[in-house]
């Protein structure tokens, strides 16, 4: 169903450029195709409104599918449209905005609208990674345009009235909309994580105008820096309180509070999203225990490992991050890998994806360990040892192969069994080994950790050392990309 009656498609241009900013191109292009009657049929701009304007002052094309002409389907003309934006924005270097309310392909015009829709995905594929890709889904996005949606770096979905499907819910066997909705935000948020925001229409369009404010126009910009009205040295008051749910403890480091999170209803267990600090765009990723209402009450509590949605969420944001050449803070509190067998069929996959990831980014790295870090799960979440800058680490983080206790009975099995009191053998073996081998003192001690910050200090910390960061810069291995 169209999503006409919350606003038409230029309503939509207009709540999300600056005022008085758009500039319509291509308004006189009509339908071509004359079979099936389509040369008596008004075709008004082929059910597309394309142009540029402005965010914030920040140029971008734009265009806004027209659900009021053939219902927004794309014909070889629509599509056409669609493309000259993308030339013009890959040759001037600028983000381009889908807003998008489609009843998909023109049936009527056939191979020609097919062939012609193919090239959008070519230009998709082209302009990822040097130019910013944000699509809104309004009413329906089904079939190819599912994957359209799904190429673009952010995607967003009207949380009442957008469907977006590959097969609708009603074609899946064993399924249908009453039962479970695969189409709806709700579903394409939590479930498949192929929206990165729901909201109302005017949601999306002040998210949208938020995000675009904190990316780089392109992958050769400079980054998106801003006047900073607070203070670098700030201390964060009761910081580590915050730190269980991630996105509290993130929003508190930001510049003036503001954290745009990427993602927030997928595998809430890793949280990613954007922070200034100092100005200066930084992508966070954190590990998170917990989500607090806003009585500050734990209404959802997760293990401290890792999941393989989770991973695959974090190697995603990380791969954007350094496409677009935006530095990357990790908030590390992880104490392995989710040990269920679902898990299993995926972890290993998710994990080397994210583990590549931070790897192979070659922007500024930075580590704070704010809790536990164990095992390989630590070091994959962009640990010294893979290729972070700097590590910090408050004073009260454990680093090491594993929980001391689990250490300890290992190590002294035989001790343990003969002895008359197992438990004071154990606490006594686990305390000697974390004091050596897990505290955050003895990382530093063999240079894991750079420094031992306290956590109210963290924010003037991490500003310092991207200021320092700022002009890193560092090769790889010549490649044309990596083979997985």
């Amino acid at each position: 169903m169209s999503n006409q009656t919350q606003g038409s498609a230029r309503d939509r241009i207009n709540a999300i450029l600056d005022e008085n900013s758009f500039v319509e191109i291509g308004a006189m292009v009509k339908a071509r195709s004359t079979d099936f009657n389509m040369s008596d049929k008004a075709t008004p701009a082929d059910g597309v409104i394309t142009g540029y304007g402005a965010v914030e002052g920040i140029p971008v094309y734009i265009y806004s599918q027209d659900a009021s002409v053939m219902n927004g389907s794309i014909g070889e003309m629509h599509a056409k449209k669609i493309v000259n934006l993308y030339d013009k924005a890959m040759k001037t270097g600028v983000p381009v905005i889908g807003l998008i309310d489609c009843a998909g392909l023109r049936l009527q015009e056939s191979t020609d609208a097919l062939s012609a829709f193919g090239t959008i995905y070519h230009k998709q594929s082209m302009a990822s990674g040097v130019i910013p890709q944000i699509t809104a889904v309004y009413g329906n996005c089904g079939g190819g345009l599912a994957i359209m949606a799904a190429m673009s770096d952010f995607t967003f979905m009207e949380k009442d009235n957008a469907k977006l499907f590959v097969n609708s819910p009603n074609a899946l066997d064993g399924n249908y909309e009453s039962k479970l909705d695969t189409a709806s935000a709700k579903f394409q948020s939590e479930e498949s994580g192929v929206a990165d925001f729901v909201g109302t229409q005017e949601e999306i369009a002040e998210q949208i105008r938020s995000l675009v404010s904190f990316l780089p126009v392109n992958n050769v910009d400079d980054g998106a820096v801003s006047d900073v009205t607070d203070s670098l040295n700030r201390v964060c008051d009761n910081i580590e309180a915050k730190m269980p749910d991630a996105a509290l403890a993130l929003s508190d480091i930001a510049d003036n509070g503001v954290f745009i999170e990427v993602k927030k209803d997928y595998a809430k267990s890793v949280v990613t999203g954007f922070i200034k600090l100092d100005g200066m765009t930084v992508g966070a990723v954190a590990n998170r225990t917990a989500v607090f209402d806003e009585n500050g009450k734990a209404a959802e509590k997760f293990d401290a490992v890792l999941t393989p949605k989770a991973a695959k969420k974090a190697a995603d944001f990380v791969t954007y991050c350094d496409a677009f050449d935006i530095p990357v803070l990790t908030l590390t509190n992880v104490e392995g890998f989710a040990a269920t067998v679902c898990a299993e069929k995926n972890i290993a996959d998710a994990a080397a994806a994210m583990t590549m990831a931070f790897a192979g980014a070659t922007v500024p790295k930075v580590n704070v360990v704010v809790g536990k870090a164990m095992g390989s799960a630590y070091v994959a979440m962009n640990s010294k040892s893979t290729g972070a800058d700097l590590e910090f680490a408050w004073p009260q983080a454990s680093i090491g192969m594993m929980d001391s206790k689990l250490a300890a009975k290992i190590m002294y099995a035989d001790e343990i069994s003969k002895a008359s009191d197992p438990n004071a053998v154990i606490d006594e073996k686990a305390a000697e080994y974390a004091s050596l081998q897990s505290s955050a003192q003895a990382a530093a001690s063999r240079g894991y950790v750079d420094a031992i910050v306290e956590p109210e200090e963290t924010r003037k910390y991490l500003i310092s050392a991207f200021q320092m960061l700022a002009s890193k810069d560092e090769s790889i291995p010549y490649k044309k990309h990596a083979s997985r």
